[in-house]
């Protein structure tokens, strides 16, 4: 957290070493009411400096832990917020590429607080609308990465399904202790909707999911 000098204001200040990233992934103009922006930038000779938008209200799961019950209408809420932000991101050439419950955040303390989406630490502006670089988190990251083939901006649609899946039943549709049989997994796309787990959402809830099953999983999926 840092204050500038001349107005008091507050902000979020992040250090990147220069070796991890190129210079033309951190200044793309992002202006979205669900997404973290970036109100400055500065660099050294070894590192990145962004001044971001101050975003209080913490991390959406330790929001759902603080608040003990989760409902389906609540996860159908962020979701729909979530997909607004990634929606403008790709219309704008930019693909998030680390899109995981970690990086989505409250605005503030307030009990409606809208999401917002954070951390641009890996996203890349598209070229000829593909990418071939592997990065992003275990158990969110889509086949096509774990591959290492070319890929585009539906890898972000692959990791809001992860996360819907969570939202909705309370644990990853992908998960192993070892990272191999983790990301084979994911290859194989292979999860399920388990009872009782499942039991209670809504046939709407679960037509929802079996959308993100034909589409998420296949890398069609239409924002």
């Amino acid at each position: 957290m840092v204050r500038e000098k001349r107005t008091g204001k507050m902000y979020a200040l992040k250090c990147l070493k220069k070796k991890h990233l190129a210079h033309s992934n951190l200044e793309n103009e992002i202006n979205h009411e669900n997404v973290v922006g970036l109100e400055d930038f500065y660099e050294s000779r070894t590192h990145y400096y962004l001044v971001m938008q101050l975003v209080s209200g913490g991390e959406l799961f330790d929001r759902i832990l603080d608040k003990g019950v989760y409902t389906e209408k609540d996860a159908s809420m962020v979701i729909k917020q979530v997909l607004q932000a990634v929606s403008y991101l790709h219309e704008n050439s930019i693909v998030h590429r680390d899109l995981k419950p970690e990086n989505l955040l409250y605005y503030n303390t307030d009990e409606n607080a809208k999401i917002m989406v954070s951390d641009f630490g890996l996203s890349k502006t598209l070229e000829h609308g593909v990418m071939s670089t592997a990065c992003g988190t275990p158990g969110y990251v889509a086949p096509e990465v774990l591959a290492q083939r070319p890929y585009s901006k539906t890898v972000d649609c692959w990791s809001i399904g992860v996360i819907t899946y969570i939202l909705l039943c309370g644990y990853p549709p992908f998960f192993e202790d070892n990272e191999t049989r983790l990301f084979s997994k994911i290859m194989r796309a292979e999860y399920a909707f388990h009872s009782p787990f499942w039991d209670d959402i809504s046939e709407s809830g679960m037509k929802t999911a079996a959308n993100m099953k034909i589409s998420v999983f296949t890398n069609s999926f239409d924002i």
